[in-house]
């Protein structure tokens, strides 16, 4: 069966940046810091590329988030995505509640002027706040069956089966199309972008849909950065010299007999 599969993704800071604040407390200071896509939802793209690739149809990725967020959406079609959306908003991000809400009234949009989306993709959770709540907010508004945490994901029979770990082991499900996953890093290995893909994702068109939403019920007060870990290095000597003050540390740690 031929698939159409939407994928929603996030532009975050690059993960292990240090990462500064405004004074006031309200956003992150990007003056030097690099972005990219929250890596559950890396591997999201990816999955989405997989089904269609073994079932043929169309990937289509979306993101709720400020224009310079059309980075991360090139870099989806540059390994496979075949189309791309992006929502512009202005300033701070929007709480989970409102983003839901606009991209539910995005997908209405396209699914009315191209048809069902047979599954839709989230990440397990976003890099930056790990809310875990705009993917299960969007599949409650739409009326469809929902996983989270999926290290596996095979579509057949007019079916999603998924797979996630669990204290017991691994959980199945069978959810029926159409359905929305919520991907964990970890399913699979993202495939880098070919010269081929590079060049395709730089001619595409990245298509804009505004939607508006009212906040909802959640406000951020003040961001904190967390207290720095601060570590004392004791150099034991240089060259051969240090060879002794090495066994006598290793001595001391039990690892030798």
């Amino acid at each position: 069966m031929s698939l159409r599969v939407l994928v929603s993704v996030k532009r975050v800071p690059a993960p292990g940046a240090r990462i500064n604040l405004t004074a006031d407390g309200q956003e992150v200071d990007t003056a030097h810091l690099g972005f990219t896509t929250s890596p559950h939802e890396e591997c999201a793209v990816e999955a989405a590329v997989q089904l269609v690739e073994a079932h043929g149809g169309t990937a289509t990725v979306l993101t709720l988030g400020r224009p310079e967020a059309e980075e991360q959406l090139r870099y989806a079609v540059s390994v496979g995505i075949t189309s791309a959306v992006l929502l512009p908003i202005e300033g701070p991000d929007w709480d989970p509640q409102r983003t839901a809400c606009g991209i539910v009234t995005a997908i209405g949009q396209l699914e009315s002027a191209e048809g069902r989306y047979d599954v839709i993709l989230f990440g397990n959770e976003s890099a930056d706040s790990a809310g875990f709540q705009v993917g299960i907010r969007v599949a409650h508004a739409l009326g469809r069956p929902m996983v989270n945490g999926a290290k596996g994901i095979e579509v057949a029979d007019g079916m999603v089966h998924v797979r996630r770990p669990s204290d017991a082991g691994e959980e199945a499900y069978a959810l029926p199309l159409p359905a929305v996953v919520g991907v964990k890093e970890g399913i699979n290995l993202p495939r880098y972008p070919t010269m081929k893909g590079r060049l395709a994702s730089k001619r595409g068109n990245v298509a804009r849909l505004d939607v508006t939403a009212e906040p909802g019920g959640q406000q951020l007060v003040r961001l904190f950065r967390p207290p720095e870990r601060v570590s004392q290095t004791t150099i034991l000597g240089n060259g051969p010299d240090a060879a002794s003050a090495v066994v006598d540390l290793l001595e001391d740690l039990g690892v030798l007999a």
